[in-house]
């Protein structure tokens, strides 16, 4: 195996071990990106040589016995998370490229943690489409299907993730924007609980998180990130099992492991799980099986039997699994729409014309109506927000988790913004992802199966809040039970 494609958690024993170097690890992923960027196109501001000094630095705290919780683990963070002397340019052309005067606090943690940031990612206008369609980037497309997207808006981290560009990428999600690109490129991509990690330019529903290879890598990678940032009002402090878990993460390739369901564990009592067996997990899980979300498209066949057979993994392990009705509606759906219309048409008409002009020609045609909506449109549609939440809650007064697809299709033809290829019906994939936005809880994927035309099929775990670390679990669980586990598309 390439030293590019070795977990974070490999990584980190190996460095320990002091049988490997980062050094050598960076440029083995450096040579990947080399080989597989021209098909790809999933960085931004790719920065070998400070990451080269970067991983210098790492090499010497390893050998004085002073490195850090990710030290020397090559890291991607999407273009939108801002990075000190990086300009934003939120995917478009539209946008003045002014450097970022300082770190995000979510790159701010990695780096203080150790972690080589060697490139930002690519994502699509003004991070709007479930695509790798830009005015600023080239367009990104899918490592197991060049011709299909990459999803979005996270779509340069879930491409540099599944083409091995090293084991840890970080996205931002508001609807989808990190588990659907996850879902179509085989990852795990978890939307954390409202808060856990510092955005520093808090929005209703916006979050940010990992997409890597395994549960293991986001687990260790959320426990690194998670914290309060007086930058952003909504997080808060990490919570008690993060001591734990970080301790454990430099000895412990098996992280998730200590991650039990239905254990109430925090603290020391995560080393006692290690020896629980398997059906802890699952014993007694009330699971509500979301099959469809009763709006948008279709779901295709194939995802369903994907999803179900998830379903049966944790049913044959103890847990009552039982399918539940759609959650939320399309008068829930067609109001965010409106709001977010109202507020894009807002800040694209703030700007002087000449770079109104940049804006992808699909945005503005979304925005083109939002002339015709009253304030009362638009009230009801920001309601709905909260009317999505509540939805989602009522549904966890019932069951401990919610398995769906993650999106009703495999990845689309990369060219197009949308699936719908209308600008006038953006949203008709992501019922299954965007409720949890609006109720703030965690939610992780995994890869289920695999279409006929060997497209990755993404299950979703949705939980109640602040049980992030039991959403990977349970995706690291039914993960080791699927059969089916492909090599990673690292040669094109």
């Amino acid at each position: 195996m390439s030293l590019a494609d070795l977990t974070a958690t490999e990584l980190l024993r190996r460095y320990r071990e002091r049988s490997l170097s980062p050094v050598e690890v960076l440029e083995d992923v450096l040579a990947r990106v080399d080989q597989l960027e021209p098909h790809l196109c999933a960085t931004y501001a790719l920065d070998p040589d400070g990451a080269r000094a970067a991983a210098r630095e790492s090499e010497a705290r390893w050998r004085d016995n002073t490195a850090g919780l990710l030290d020397g683990v090559p890291v991607t963070v999407k273009e939108n998370i801002a990075t000190r002397g990086t300009p934003v340019p939120q995917g478009t052309a539209a946008t003045e490229l002014i450097p970022a005067a300082e770190d995000a606090p979510a790159a701010a943690r990695l780096r203080a943690a150790g972690a080589v940031i060697f490139s930002k990612t690519t994502m699509p206008e003004y991070g709007m489409l479930s695509s790798g369609v830009s005015t600023f980037h080239p367009l990104t497309r899918n490592p197991w299907d060049v011709s299909r997207t990459a999803g979005g808006s996270s779509a340069g981290a879930a491409a540099a993730a599944a083409a091995g560009y090293g084991p840890i990428h970080i996205g931002t999600d508001i609807g989808g924007s990190i588990r659907l690109p996850a879902g179509w490129c085989g990852l795990v991509g978890l939307k954390p609980t409202h808060g856990r990690i510092a955005v520093g330019n808090p929005y209703p529903g916006r979050a940010i998180g990992p997409l890597t290879r395994t549960a293991a890598d986001a687990a260790l990678a959320l426990s690194v990130m998670s914290g309060y940032d007086p930058r952003d009002h909504t997080s808060y402090p990490p919570p008690p099992e993060n001591a734990a878990l970080q301790n454990m993460a430099l000895q412990n390739t098996a992280l998730l492991n200590m991650v039990l369901l239905n254990t109430g564990l925090v603290n020391t009592d995560l080393e006692n799980a290690a020896s629980a067996p398997e059906s802890a997990l699952c014993q007694g899980l009330r699971v509500a099986l979301l099959l469809d979300a009763g709006l948008g498209l279709p779901v295709d066949p194939e995802i369903t039997a994907a999803v179900s057979a998830a379903a049966a993994v944790l049913e044959k392990a103890g847990a009552i699994v039982e399918p539940i009705a759609p959650i939320i509606t399309r008068e829930m759906l067609d109001g965010l729409d409106r709001f977010w219309r109202i507020r894009s048409a807002t800040d694209i008409a703030a700007l002087p014309e000449e770079r109104r002009a940049k804006v992808l020609p699909q945005i503005r045609d979304w925005v083109s109506t939002a002339g015709e909506l009253t304030g009362s449109d638009v009230f009801h549609g920001y309601s709905q927000m909260g009317a999505m939440a509540a939805a989602v809650t009522a549904v966890f007064r019932s069951y401990d988790v919610i398995l769906s697809p993650v999106a009703p299709i495999t990845a689309f033809p990369a060219e197009l913004a949308y699936p719908t290829d209308d600008p006038s019906k953006p949203f008709e994939h992501i019922a299954f992802t965007v409720p949890y936005n609006m109720s703030a809880h965690p939610a992780t994927t995994l890869n289920a199966g695999w279409s006929t035309t060997g497209l990755p099929i993404g299950a979703q775990i949705a939980v109640p809040h602040h049980q992030d670390m039991t959403a990977l679990a349970l995706a690291a669980y039914i993960d080791s039970a699927l059969s089916d586990h492909r090599p990673w598309p690292t040669q094109l």
